[in-house]
């Protein structure tokens, strides 16, 4: 099994993207910042989720990342699925925050799961068979519409869903061109839709 240790996250500014994601969300996200090399457009492919208990931690997170800068994509709001809500950060990193959960049932805890990758892709077949091929074990497959990858006790969780879908579930269009300004810690190659993997030694050595 391949796990994902970080995910490194390219901006223009690796100090402040930094100092955003702690006071949002708290030090303990698998994250790194480094300066970003290439430019992009648009919806960079990708989004980042945190998975709570209950909507008054989607509450709670939600207002410190925006007290910390964030704007709001889809203000919080409860649907067929649960509670949730979608920011971006400053750096243009998109947050969705989320329960299955439509009632509160104590006060805010701020305690979340795994941070949650989901890759915007072209063919979710397609890129389902290569990341098998890689060592990731298939946890959930709803056909050619969305993969959740099994990653073990990893920081991080790897699905894949489809690149328009994702971006109607982020609230943005889907049109983007240049880097996806993201990069996988925990193996070396690079997926069909050209998400960069990277050794967890090349990530700290950046």
């Amino acid at each position: 099994m391949t796990n994902i240790d970080t995910i490194t996250l390219e901006v223009a500014d690796p100090a402040a993207a930094e100092r955003f994601h702690t006071a949002a969300f708290g030090p303990a996200l698998p994250l790194r910042f480094r300066a970003g090399q290439e430019s992009s457009t648009g919806f960079r492919g990708f989004t980042l989720s945190l998975v709570v208990a209950q909507p008054a931690d989607v509450d709670s997170l939600v207002g410190t990342a925006l007290e910390a800068g964030a704007t709001t994509l889809k203000a919080p709001a409860k649907s067929m699925w649960g509670y949730g809500s979608v920011v971006q950060a400053p750096d243009g990193t998109i947050w969705k925050i989320a329960t299955s959960a439509k009632k509160n049932t104590g006060p805010a805890t701020r305690e979340f799961g795994p941070v949650v990758l989901l890759l915007g892709v072209a063919d979710v077949a397609a890129s389902k068979k290569f990341y098998s091929d890689h060592g990731f074990p298939v946890g959930k497959s709803f056909g050619r519409v969305y993969v959740e990858f099994d990653t073990g006790e990893s920081p991080v969780k790897l699905a894949l869903y489809r690149r328009k879908a994702l971006a109607k579930d982020a609230g943005v269009s889907p049109e983007g061109t240049g880097s996806h300004r993201i990069a996988v810690g925990g193996a070396a190659f690079t997926d069909p839709d050209g998400f960069a993997w990277e050794t967890t030694a090349a990530a700290e050595l950046s």
